[in-house]
């Protein structure tokens, strides 16, 4: 990582990583088997500061991609390499997402497939993601853009499970005590 960043226009660049964070989520809801599942996935969770973190993480998402389309990535480096592994993983995993919301009922919470092993595996497919970028790049532009993300999904994910709480009640409770919020293996 260098203080200056890199700045080179070109096809091959970090874009190419950050396009995925644009396109899965127009996936998700045109794959979403009814109406109702793709409409539950709009909506908007009541939180506190919610407009001032609405912009806080759509300048930064919006900022990343920009810069990304100048951001060069480092080809034939062990950082690309590791770095194009974290990014399989992120978009293996947001697949398995869709394939078990295509296949949820809206009537109780989402218990299976990824969401099996976390409570959010959507912002754990992002972060991967995210986290590629900056490996590969080696840019200390994106850890910064990581950081907004994390205090975004910090500070909101309270707001979306106490709303799921209030939703689903002792079944959402239960669905808690078993699964980890990031990520892990399901407890007995």
């Amino acid at each position: 990582m260098s203080y200056i960043p890199e700045f080179e226009i070109g096809i091959w660049n970090a874009w190419i990583l950050m396009i995925w964070l644009i396109i899965l989520p127009i996936l998700t809801n045109k794959l979403a088997k009814d109406k109702k599942t793709s409409e539950r996935l709009r909506t908007s969770v009541p939180i506190k500061f919610e407009k001032v973190l609405n912009i806080m993480s759509m300048t930064a998402v919006i900022f990343g991609f920009i810069y990304s389309i100048f951001l060069p990535i480092k080809y034939n480096t062990i950082w690309y390499y590791i770095g194009g592994s974290f990014f399989l993983f992120g978009i293996i995993l947001y697949f398995f997402i869709i394939v078990s919301l295509r296949n949820a009922s809206i009537d109780k919470p989402l218990s299976h497939g990824p969401y099996r092993f976390s409570r959010h595996p959507i912002y754990v497919s992002m972060l991967f993601i995210f986290i590629s970028v900056i490996i590969m790049c080696l840019s200390w532009v994106f850890m910064i853009l990581l950081l907004l993300l994390l205090v975004h999904l910090i500070l909101s994910i309270p707001a979306e499970e106490k709303f799921c709480i209030e939703l689903y009640g002792d079944t959402y409770r239960e669905y808690m005590k078993k699964t980890s919020r990031w990520i892990g293996f399901p407890k007995k």
